[in-house]
């Protein structure tokens, strides 16, 4: 069951389905996000528009995916973005899923990482700094979409968890390190870890207390 969150990573033949297809299981009320399958809401530091969905099954892991994309513009660039993606058990014979850990893109401007307990729930999540890359092929559903991504550092959050071995949720938040209305330095080398200082340093910490503060609003339902 390992592969199934290298599937739901990995964005490799995926079937294209409508937006509204996306209301049955997930539904966002404001800033608020209800998901059915697992039973969760989590509260965004912001309201995003659902821009895309998309769905794929993995008859050989006895799984289906579901991704859903979500920004918020400023002007007709993105701002912030995320990406939700859930993968479902679909043969209750199957084995119960697992998943690998998070790892960072490089451990030079890894943060931040750890575990969190929420209730029954064990949540995997780290914060790094990354850099958006609109020819990325994760991201080209968007950018078809006529949806502009800069090519600019950001500051990214995942989390991941598990829920009774049925359902995954694995979650990338992203924020334009623009966005803060600081000046900030565009040299990955000053947002390492063991350099990283003055507004650079005080992004981080915004987006770190912004970020567990969502995972902080995760709140199980009865199913």
């Amino acid at each position: 069951m390992r592969k199934i969150i290298s599937v739901l990573v990995s964005f490799i033949l995926i079937v294209w389905v409508g937006v509204s297809a996306a209301e049955k299981d997930l539904d966002i009320q404001g800033k608020k996000i209800i998901s059915q399958k697992p039973p969760f809401t989590i509260t965004l530091p912001t309201e995003f528009n659902l821009a895309d969905f998309l769905s794929h099954e993995n008859p050989g892991e006895s799984s289906l995916t579901r991704i859903y994309f979500l920004v918020k513009p400023k002007g007709k660039q993105v701002e912030e973005m995320l990406i939700l993606q859930m993968a479902d058990k679909t043969n209750p014979q199957a084995s119960p899923m697992t998943a690998p850990p998070l790892k960072p893109y490089t451990e030079k401007r890894l943060y931040s990482k750890g575990k969190v307990k929420k209730g029954e729930l064990e949540v995997d999540y780290l914060i790094q700094l990354m850099a958006w890359n609109p020819s990325s092929p994760s991201l080209q559903p968007l950018m078809k979409k006529g949806v502009v991504i800069p090519s600019h550092w950001a500051m990214q959050g995942q989390l991941l968890f598990i829920y009774l071995g049925e359902h995954a949720a694995f979650l990338r938040y992203s924020k334009d390190v623009n966005a803060f209305g600081m000046k900030v330095s565009e040299k990955g080398e000053d947002w390492e870890k063991g350099r990283i200082s003055g507004n650079e340093k005080k992004i981080y910490e915004t987006f770190q207390k912004m970020f567990m503060g969502m995972i902080d609003s995760i709140r199980l339902k009865n199913p």
